[in-house]
């Protein structure tokens, strides 16, 4: 391993992990090409290429590109994936099918757009464990003023947003579980950064969709402030959703352990 990839910690994993995400990609064009078809038809080669090239898009893909791959583990990882496409399915359902935002193919929601969830989780993921290296002298009554105060914010802002949907009882769900997030944090530091982190990328992302009308809100900012922050939001969900599965899974192993010793007893 040379001086570099120690440096970003990369391994075996990191290109595991980079091959899977090329490939869905390489998958995402096979399948939806004529997508792809009409983006590329849109070039012009009477204008210059740099006029025309997506450098935004290019940034992001690069970005996250290098971030997944950087302390990569696959055991954790694979964790990070599962809950990251299982939480934007619920995400992407809600919106779309609440009308709060929609995609230039109308689907509700666009199986194309589900896989760009884990990989952006697993980017948070990495963005999180350098805040944490930066700030690890910081006094803990400067996170949990700093949380609180996001969160209440984040909390009036939503629900503003959401007001126009507030007759279908999901937007009363979701409104629930950000409400129970917000105001039972189990670690108000890592829950702070992880908004955070999911805010920071989420800007880039929701520039670019919504800059490219890939999709659009229903009040049409390119992109509106809530959209940003709920990427933050919806962070802290799968955060507090990895959470709660370690914690059942840890008491069902030591319940299962228990149980071996005490049969292997009366054998």
């Amino acid at each position: 391993m040379t001086a570099k990839t120690k440096t970003l910690a990369w391994s075996r994993a990191s290109y595991l992990l980079l091959s899977v995400f090329l490939a869905t990609i390489a998958l995402i064009g096979t399948v939806w090409w004529p997508l792809l078809r009409d983006y590329f038809a849109a070039y012009d080669p009477s204008y210059p290429w740099w006029k025309q090239t997506d450098f935004l898009l290019i940034g992001i893909f690069v970005a996250m590109s290098g971030l997944i791959m950087a302390g990569a583990d696959v055991r954790s990882d694979t964790r990070l994936i599962v809950v990251g496409l299982l939480g934007g399915l619920v995400i992407e359902s809600w919106g779309t099918r609440t009308g709060l935002w929609s995609y230039y193919t109308h689907e509700r929601p666009p199986l194309w757009i589900l896989p760009a969830w884990p990989i952006a989780t697993l980017s948070i993921d990495r963005l999180v464990r350098g805040l944490q290296r930066l700030t690890p002298r910081w006094v803990p009554t400067v996170f949990h003023r700093a949380h609180l105060l996001v969160m209440i914010g984040f909390l009036g802002l939503m629900a503003v947003f959401v007001r126009p949907t507030l007759s279908q009882p999901v937007t009363w769900a979701a409104l629930a579980v950000c409400a129970w997030l917000a105001l039972t944090p189990s670690d108000g530091r890592t829950q702070l950064l992880t908004f955070i982190a999911g805010a920071g990328l989420g800007y880039f992302l929701e520039r670019w969709g919504t800059t490219r009308a890939c999709w659009t809100y229903y009040t049409q900012q390119t992109p509106p402030l809530f959209a940003v922050l709920a990427h933050g939001m919806a962070a802290v969900a799968f955060w507090r959703a990895l959470a709660v599965y370690d914690g059942a899974a840890s008491r069902a192993a030591a319940f299962f352990a228990r149980f071996t010793r005490v049969a292997s007893r009366t054998t």
